[in-house]
């Protein structure tokens, strides 16, 4: 017995107001789920129809069980860990556009739909040169939304009020403006009438977004436990954390429309997504990659015991609060709630976040997620941020490719793993051997993008700091920065 509407007595049918591209674990946990929760607790009264980017789509098992699936939510939600499931039901159909093209134009002259949604993965924002008007269907995802676009204003004749809003949860930077703009450049491409590049422009809203939420996806490893305690079969289960923030930069009346408020959701319409993003990347990003080799080192394996550790998890604490959070330029409550809900997050006891997955490309990842707020603490306290400058001597320790006896597998690229490899293997033992390495991994321009040498008293204080870690062992070296 397969979960549908005649299992399901709830089943609810609603106007069809939104088109997604992607019927994958993500938007289904986190677009979907939103959707169903305004349907129930803020009168949106719209459902889903859901195209998929690619010839391997699961809408004939979606459409199998009418648009329904389990969603079980599992973390930390106010302080205790809770897992609770829920069915949701937002989504009208599935339409496999490379069977049922014509089916999915006929979507574009329905005239409530007025959001579209998609996440294509971040190669899916993609002009394809290739793409025509006339294929069936086109391509890529921006070829495909053209078509759909150009259909409707053919179909309503270019009426202003006929336009829709998309958001794609897609994560590149500006992803709303990267649409937009191929969708124009199609527009030219396929030489389609000025007076539609003008709808586009007019009676159009695209908007940037960024999403976060952490979706593991269907439980494999617990399916049969799953089944057994709903009853019946589901084909689609999708597993989430509780925490879900999306960050929407256009203009406040898509409230109205939205409301996304009105159900509790944490739904940010922003003039400027930027600060969020950056917070983003510096407090969830940051903590992750200067926690990795700290923790790493010391012993642990995964997130959720290290932040649980005594010792470690004041460390993280310590970083993120006073020397990640002083870099930003949000309302400090704000950045607080969200630190907050990061390190909940990290302590997820559904969730085994392994510290070596996170571990590949640690040198890149220090100089996008780690290096900006060292600087930025710099440039405003006038003095060295003491646990990024730990966490970057623990790095280089790290790249030492040993904890004990134990070898590490390190993961990243071959200048990278070449450069370490030479610099330890000729490693003398004395303090002027570690200021060399040191010295040498800061002057990595190709990684850093600049010589951080260059930064008063980097060099000598990594140096002091790695001297400690090799003599010591990081449990006694940490205590000099606690």
């Amino acid at each position: 017995m397969k979960l549908n509407k005649e299992i399901y007595k709830e089943y609810k049918k609603y106007p069809e107001k939104v088109l997604q591209f992607g019927e994958g674990n993500f938007l289904r946990a986190f677009v979907d789920w939103q959707v169903d929760k305004m349907n129930r607790e803020a009168d949106f009264n719209g459902s889903v129809v859901v195209i998929p980017p690619t010839k391997n789509g699961k809408v004939d098992k979606l459409n199998e069980q009418d648009g329904l699936f389990n969603l079980y939510l599992q973390g930390i939600k106010e302080g205790k860990a809770v897992k609770e499931h829920f069915v949701i039901n937002s989504i009208s159909r599935g339409i496999n556009c490379y069977e049922q093209y014509d089916e999915y134009l006929k979507v574009a002259e329905q005239p409530e739909i007025r959001f579209i949604f998609s996440n294509t993965t971040e190669a899916g924002i993609t002009f394809d040169e290739n793409d025509k008007l006339e294929d069936k269907p086109q391509n890529s995802y921006p070829g495909k939304l053209t078509a759909f676009l150009y259909h409707r204003f053919k179909a309503f004749k270019g009426e202003k009020d006929k336009g829709v809003i998309v958001i794609p949860c897609e994560l590149i930077d500006r992803n709303g403006e990267k649409l937009k703009s191929i969708i124009l450049k199609y527009a030219e491409l396929w030489q389609l009438e000025e007076q539609f590049s003008s709808w586009l422009n007019e009676a159009n809203t695209f908007c940037c977004s960024l999403v976060d939420r952490i979706v593991p996806g269907y439980p494999k490893d617990t399916i049969e436990e799953v089944t057994k305690e709903l009853g019946y079969e589901d084909s689609l289960v999708d597993v989430s954390e509780q925490f879900h923030l999306w960050v929407i930069e256009g203009p406040e009346w898509i409230k109205n429309e939205f409301p996304a408020d009105k159900a509790g959701l944490n739904v940010k319409f922003v003039e400027d997504m930027t600060p969020y993003r950056t917070r983003k990347v510096r407090i969830l990003n940051g903590a992750h990659t200067s926690l990795v080799p700290v923790a790493y080192l010391y012993g642990l394996e995964t997130v959720g015991q290290a932040v649980e550790h005594e010792v470690i998890g004041r460390y993280v604490n310590k970083t993120v609060y006073d020397e990640i959070i002083p870099t930003l330029d949000l309302p400090e409550e704000e950045l607080k709630y969200f630190a907050g809900a990061v390190l909940e997050r990290f302590a997820n006891p559904f969730v085994k976040h392994y510290l070596m997955s996170i571990a590949l490309n640690s040198m890149s990842k220090f100089e996008t997620r780690d290096l900006p707020s060292l600087i930025e603490y710099v440039n405003r306290k006038g003095k060295l941020p003491k646990k990024l400058c730990f966490s970057l001597a623990a790095l280089i320790e790290f790249y030492k490719g040993k904890r004990g006896e134990e070898n590490i597998e390190l993961a990243d690229n071959e200048d990278i793993l070449n450069l370490y490899k030479s610099l330890w293997e000729n490693y003398d033992g004395t303090e002027a051997g570690l200021k060399n390495i040191v010295s040498t991994v800061l002057s990595y321009e190709k990684n850093w993008k600049m010589n951080l040498n260059a930064i008063e008293g980097l060099t000598d204080t990594v140096t002091n700091y790695l001297s400690k870690i090799e003599k010591l062992g990081i449990k006694e070296a940490i205590k000099e920065v606690m």
